[in-house]
Parts: C-alpha cells; sequence; structure tokens
C-alpha cells in the first residue's frame, strides 16, 4: 500500500502535521487529499481481509481489519477526521 502511493501518502504526511498544529488553517486540503487516502486504506482494508470473511477464519476478519487501522492511526492520528466539518 505505502510503495504503491508513496507520492500521496508523503503529501498527507505534510498535510497531516500541518492539520496537527492548526486544524482550522488547512481543514479544506486536508479533507481533499484525506478522502484519496481513506479511500486507499478502505481498498487494502478490503483485500487483506475479503478473503477471511469466506473462509473458516471469518470470526478473526474483524481483529485483522481493527490491526490494520490501528497501525494507520499510529502513523495518522486524526485520520479519523477527514470529512468532518469544524466550525
Amino acid at each position: 500500500m505505502v510503495e504503491q502511493n508513496e507520492a500521496l501518502l508523503n503529501t498527507f504526511d505534510r498535510i497531516h502535521a500541518e492539520y496537527v498544529l492548526n486544524p482550522s488553517k488547512n481543514e479544506k486540503e486536508f479533507n481533499k487529499v484525506g478522502l484519496d487516502v481513506v479511500d486507499i486504506v478502505r481498498f487494502w482494508e478490503r483485500k487483506l481481509c475479503s478473503g477471511m470473511e469466506r473462509g473458516n477464519n471469518g470470526v478473526y476478519s474483524d481483529k485483522l481489519a481493527d490491526k490494520f487501522w490501528n497501525e494507520v492511526r499510529n502513523r495518522y492520528s486524526h485520520i479519523d477526521m477527514v470529512g468532518v466539518k469544524s466550525k
């Protein structure tokens, strides 16, 4: 995931760091680029977990998805704020 989308993720690294420091200043750019990043993360989550749901290991699929998202949150602590509008 990281290797194939390195340019976008590096751009989002910079935007995310700025957003953490001053959320109101670059909220629009954070949401715009963040939506692309979230789409990529969801694509890879489905790719990782979809085969498990059909097999005998379906009970582990939710746990694996949670672990995957926790790793994403370790890199991007405010990823859950993408698309959220604040006043």
